[in-house]
């Protein structure tokens, strides 16, 4: 038997031992960084809700079952708390909005590099099409993980897919003259 799984350091630490939580924290938490800065970008925001995840897991653990892996079910939680994080920030008054928008626009022009331009174009797509590119394109789950962690059909994947690649290629062209 490995005592060193997921599951069986999920029941560790549904028995209190914390350095098993520990292990679990530090075997995904890469990941969960990835798919939040893939959301909310690489800010104090992102860092936070990096937390949120392993407290609101560490909360929730009696109520884990093992239905999914603990990694989809961590990056369940990454998404729902990264769209929270969304839904507060288009609250913010529109000013703060319009500046945070500025100060974007004016480093993206500061810098020619192309990577951090998709990851620009990537943060301004509705947040339900940013989840779908984070975890298919940029995480790299498959078209099916990423329907089971959003919980949405899998055509629905394939269609936020579809939409959200054609619009990054049409903003991202005039970056890609020849």
């Amino acid at each position: 038997m490995d005592h060193n799984n997921d599951e069986t350091l999920v029941e560790k630490s549904k028995d209190g031992d914390l350095h098993a939580f520990k292990i679990l924290v530090q075997r995904h938490e890469g990941k969960v960084a990835g798919v939040i800065r893939g959301m909310l970008g690489k800010t104090q925001e992102a860092e936070d809700v990096g937390q949120e995840v392993f407290i609101r897991f560490y909360e929730s653990l009696s109520n884990f079952r093992g239905d999914s892996a603990v990694s989809t079910y961590l990056i369940r939680i990454a998404i729902n708390l990264s769209l929270n994080e969304l839904k507060r920030r288009k609250k913010k008054s529109f000013f703060s909005i319009d500046l945070a928008e500025g100060r974007a626009t004016e480093k993206t022009e500061d810098r020619h590099d192309l990577k951090e331009m998709l990851e620009m174009e990537i943060n301004r797509l509705e947040p339900e099409f940013r989840a779908v590119v984070t975890l298919r394109l940029v995480e790299g789950y498959s078209t099916q993980e990423t329907a089971d962690i959003l919980k949405i059909p899998l055509g629905t994947v394939l269609s936020r897919l579809a939409r959200s690649q054609k619009k990054l290629q049409s903003t991202l062209s005039k970056y890609l003259i020849s």
